[in-house]
């Protein structure tokens, strides 16, 4: 059951993890040192953040396929 869950999302966790990977970096790179940016100033905000555009991101070029084969399915 996760084996299947974990095929039918892979393209989402790997958007994930590249988005965390972005979001490390951007930590590193960008990030800003006193406290104001509320995102790049801790490397546990910015890597959890990154790694949910990742997973959102990855998700947008996969839903339409899914979503039309769970409806003939259902129907």
């Amino acid at each position: 059951m996760i084996n299947r869950f974990i095929q039918k999302h892979r393209k989402e966790w790997i958007g994930a993890i590249a988005g965390a990977l972005a979001g490390g970096l951007y930590y590193y790179f960008v990030g800003c040192k006193n406290g104001t940016c509320v995102i790049a100033s801790n490397p546990f905000i910015s890597i959890p953040y990154g790694a949910v555009l990742g997973y959102l991101f990855a998700g947008i070029f996969s839903k339409k396929e899914q979503v039309k084969s769970e409806v003939h399915e259902n129907s």
